[in-house]
């Protein structure tokens, strides 16, 4: 399997294109304006919509969320999504350490 030039890119986005990318993909969904620290459980975001971020997430990334990683406070604010994506970029098949 070969990584995209999209795919690559995104591996290496840095966080504040990552909160860019989901506050705009989170802004569209919920016709809502969302700020980094907003608390989306509060704002009405269902674990259903999760799944779909998720979904999303793992397919622009690169990555895979799984395990521990699924807790419903890595996607309470896009600050700690992005914060997530970080780590799982860093820590992922092809990251620096990685054999």
């Amino acid at each position: 399997m070969t990584t995209s030039p999209d795919r690559a890119q995104s591996r290496a986005a840095a966080p504040q294109a990552v909160e860019e990318d989901l506050r705009t993909f989170l802004e569209v969904r919920t016709k809502n304006p969302i700020e980094p620290d907003d608390d989306l459980a509060a704002a009405g975001v269902s674990s259903l919509f999760v799944m779909e971020l998720v979904t999303y997430m793992e397919n622009t990334y690169g990555i895979v969320i799984a395990g521990p990683d699924l807790m419903m406070e890595n996607f309470r604010t896009v600050r700690a999504m992005v914060t997530l994506v970080g780590r799982l970029l860093d820590t992922g098949p092809g990251a620096p350490g990685d054999h």
